[in-house]
């Protein structure tokens, strides 16, 4: 196969120097080889013949044409005999990547190749150079040291052959390499890439991991509990720690965190073989909780362009506890039905039925969709806000030709145009499914182009004639958790730029607005509860106690006229004057029996003071008394009445006696005074400070220690001279 004459002579003492100074050149965004671990394989270098072979193919259907005047090395179109190991999950996934790798260095590895004479000084046929590309990425990435081959390994033809020409080369190839960094004044050929695609890789080697947890075979609080056993800890954030430790996500209570190095750890973990927690991106966990967040107990769901189907398991697990179904259009292959179906017992998903038809042709007036609420529309897009394009493609797309696009930073206008226009055309017909009323669009895109713009035009020529109400713009239904989200969703848009933690997302959700013609009572809905049996033991024929005051008291309310008030104030009226008269002949009364005899009062009038109460009475009810003090003592203290006290509500009460006590005059003859005063002799009794109720007057209470009764005491008991100290 090699062509001696074409060799190039070269100090191997240089060489050997260059390739050490090659150890530096190693790309750190090929993440296929640090994850070989997760395929069950012994740890080595190198891949198994079958993930070149598969990364063979997949590069020869997503290079980069040349112009034919340029065309310096020509790929076959035949595709290479792939083995039945290319069905694995993981070989697909390392095939993928290492595809994904070699075509971003699509344009330097041909250069090296040619710098390197391999072109065209061997005769090898066409069909195995896209072999020749993908194995040359691999071999200047393990710094030019030979594959080690597993004993269990079968080996393929092809792959020793083209193994062989590129080891022979070796030096060539090592020096040829310098070079081409030395030309673009790189440190590495890593640096020669275009800086959104290094910043996208950059992100891709720290963003997080993500994973829900199927709550239909176990529950959080066990996660955390097996996790713990694990030695995981659970932490707020899992940035910028290398522990082992996991955290909950703020918008989904279901979606937990993990740091990205540990994904190879958890795959081996029991709670991820069992299909107990899955990993997935947060944009999807994100548009199947805005779903839910829109439904009713026996609402059912179309998923459009679903991509990968744990999101259509992650719906279903979220509505397990409803009589939802979930149907799932796009399905043309019914021979995955098994396998699908397969996959949905394992994780314990039971409410989900498959459409053929795609979502276009759906109509609908289909029987199968009459009660579809709430439409789920995830629409083929760029997919320019995912860190990670290889698992992009393989969950959430299909479309193997958009990996072109992201190593070159972004699609092409007109690539970007067709894709809008699709996404218009499926929300327009999801609009026209009379019986939704909701339509929640989601995308991983970071495009206006793809977001706002589809979502705007759609409501803005949506069909105004039908009898169903318009669809309008509604805020998000996810909790916005940081001022930044809260920024980005002031016009009702639910946005998630790229960073360190997540990739980018986009959601709107679109309801219908409320006919005004179909308010429903609360009764209305009372009795539909009390119809689907939700009210048991809950009579609604019966009107509540409140409702029944409310009536009696409207009812009451007319009779209360200004002449039944005017009469009310008459009475009232009416018998305080009563009373007013009752307590004024009362006092005149009183006075008469305590006013002493003409003479006595001449007698002592030079000595004897009256002075009057300190605080008349403010209520008209109770009547004003003089008293009488003695002169026995320069100051008296004066004597206090307990006045009630001002409240909104005054009772009138009869008049009280009051007890004055005995006069005593100073003569020295007792004898004398006796017989000038009246056989019956009055007592003053002070009542001393208490609580009284409001509205009332003080009572005569029962007579304390050291006081006088009211009573009229008999002249033969014994009388303290001032009974009222």
């Amino acid at each position: 196969m090699l062509n001696s004459a074409s060799e190039v002579g070269f100090s191997e003492e240089k060489t050997t120097e260059e390739i050490s100074q090659l150890s530096s050149l190693a790309l750190s965004g090929d993440t296929a080889y640090s994850e070989k671990t997760s395929t069950g394989l012994p740890e080595k270098t190198g891949y198994p013949d079958s993930v070149y072979i598969m990364a063979a193919n997949i590069f020869q259907g997503i290079r980069f044409e040349k112009s034919p005047e340029k065309v310096l090395i020509k790929y076959g179109n035949e595709p290479l005999p792939s083995s039945t190991e290319s069905e694995d999950e993981s070989f697909q996934r390392l095939s993928y990547e290492l595809a994904f790798s070699a075509l971003k260095f699509q344009d330097i590895l041909e250069t090296i190749l040619i710098d390197s004479y391999i072109f065209p000084s061997t005769t090898i046929p066409d069909h195995l150079n896209s072999l020749i590309i993908v194995m040359l990425y691999d071999f200047q990435d393990r710094k030019f040291q030979a594959r080690l081959l597993s004993d269990n390994e079968e080996s393929i033809a092809d792959v020793l052959e083209v193994e062989n020409l590129l080891n022979s080369f070796k030096t060539k190839l090592a020096a040829a390499l310098a070079r081409c960094r030395i030309k673009h004044d790189a440190l590495s050929i890593y640096h020669i890439l275009p800086e959104t695609v290094r910043n996208q890789e950059l992100r891709a080697s720290t963003l997080p991991l993500y994973a829900w947890i199927n709550t239909c075979k176990i529950s959080p609080e066990e996660v955390y509990h097996s996790l713990k056993k694990k030695g995981y800890n659970k932490v707020k954030s899992v940035l910028h720690i290398d522990n082992k430790v996991f955290a909950v996500d703020q918008h989904c209570y279901d979606v937990l965190i993990f740091p990205s190095h540990l994904k190879s750890d958890l795959l081996n973990i029991d709670l991820f073989k069992d299909y107990k927690l899955v990993f997935q991106d947060k944009s999807r966990s994100l548009a199947v909780h805005s779903v839910k967040a829109l439904l009713n107990m026996d609402d059912d769901i179309l998923m459009v362009n679903t991509g990968s189907w744990y999101t259509v398991a992650h719906m279903s697990i979220l509505t397990n506890n409803n009589t939802s179904k979930i149907f799932v259009c796009g399905v043309q292959s019914q021979a995955k039905d098994p396998d699908l179906k397969n996959l949905f017992t394992k994780m314990g998903c039971k409410n989900i039925e498959i459409l053929h038809e795609t979502f276009i042709n759906l109509e609908s007036k289909d029987h199968r969709l009459q009660k579809v609420k709430v439409i789920l529309l995830l629409p083929r897009c760029s997919g320019l806000g995912v860190s990670n394009p290889v698992e992009f493609i393989l969950n959430e797309h299909e479309d193997t030709g958009l990996l072109k696009d992201f190593s070159q930073g972004g699609p092409s206008e007109d690539k970007l145009h067709i894709l809008a226009q699709q996404q218009y055309e499926q929300l327009t017909h999801a609009m026209k499914f009379t019986r939704a009323q909701a339509v929640v669009y989601c995308t991983c895109s970071v495009y206006p182009e793809e977001n706002e713009a589809v979502v705007k035009k759609a409501l803005e020529f949506q069909d105004h004639g039908t009898k169903v109400q318009s669809y309008r713009l509604s805020p998000p239904v996810l909790p916005l958790c940081s001022l930044k989200e809260i920024h980005l969703s002031t016009d009702k848009f639910f946005r998630m730029e790229p960073s360190e933690i997540t990739n980018g997302c986009f959601l709107s959700v679109l309801t219908r607005e409320r006919d005004p013609s179909e308010t429903v009572s609360v009764k209305d809905v009372l009795a539909r509860a009390a119809a689907k049996g939700l009210l048991d033991g809950i009579e609604l024929g019966k009107p509540s106690k409140r409702e029944k005051k409310k009536k009696k008291s409207k009812m009451s309310l007319p009779k209360s006229s200004t002449s039944d008030s005017s009469s009310i104030q008459m009475k009232i009226a009416e018998f305080l004057s009563q009373e007013t008269n009752a307590s004024a002949h009362q006092s005149e009364t009183l006075t008469t029996k305590t006013s002493p005899p003409q003479k006595n009062t001449n007698q002592v009038g030079s000595s004897s003071q009256v002075r009057k109460s300190n605080k008349p009475t403010t209520n008209p009810l109770v009547p004003t008394f003089m008293k009488n003090t003695s002169p026995s003592r320069p100051y008296e203290r004066p004597t206090n009445f307990v006045r009630p006290r001002p409240e909104d509500r005054m009772i009138a009460l009869k008049p009280i006696e009051i007890v004055l006590p005995p006069v005593m005059l100073p003569f020295s003859s007792p004898q004398g005074i006796r017989s000038q005063i009246p056989t019956q002799h009055f007592y003053y009794r002070r009542v001393g400070p208490k609580t009284v109720m409001p509205g009332y007057l003080p009572t005569p209470s029962i007579p304390r220690r050291g006081e006088k009764p009211k009573e009229n005491l008999p002249s033969s008991l014994p009388r303290h001279p001032r009974p009222w100290l």
